[in-house]
């Protein structure tokens, strides 16, 4: 089955996992969801990830490690809330100076800019502007 967005999939894996509590979500790899997986791994929003090849030489999986805080009963994830921005039916593109702000700086947006994938606040610290590709708080 072929999927039109790859990165909504991606999004919507980590938020099904961390509903149904799962340690760990698997999925297709791409270059793009390895680079936003290694910025949800910077900031801290998630405990890991791997990429892995199947039986097969051209299955490679993206295994995400999820993070939790608290005990047992009290336990929830670090992730609240993934927002697919960017479409591919609407595409998103934003200037430097409007790069949008999450939670007033307490959340993360994603750019893919031409110096790479990125975090609102780095590009807007090299002075770049991108397309949105989702917010993550």
């Amino acid at each position: 089955m072929t999927v039109t967005d790859p990165i909504s999939d991606m999004l919507t894996r980590i938020r099904n996992g961390i509903m149904a509590g799962h340690a760990m979500v698997a999925m297709p790899s791409s270059t793009i969801k390895v680079s936003i997986a290694q910025i949800l791994k910077d900031e801290g929003y998630i405990e890991g990830f791997e990429v892995v090849e199947g039986d097969k030489p051209h299955i490679i999986t993206l295994r995400v490690r999820l993070k939790y805080v608290g005990e047992r009963r009290t336990r929830r994830s670090v992730i609240e809330g993934l927002e697919r921005i960017s479409k591919p039916g609407c595409r998103v593109y934003t200037k430097k100076t409007d790069i949008p702000w999450v939670f007033s700086g307490l959340g993360i947006s994603i750019l893919s800019t031409p110096k790479g994938v990125m975090t609102g606040q780095r590009a807007r610290q090299i002075g770049v502007g991108g397309e949105i590709l989702c917010k993550v708080w």
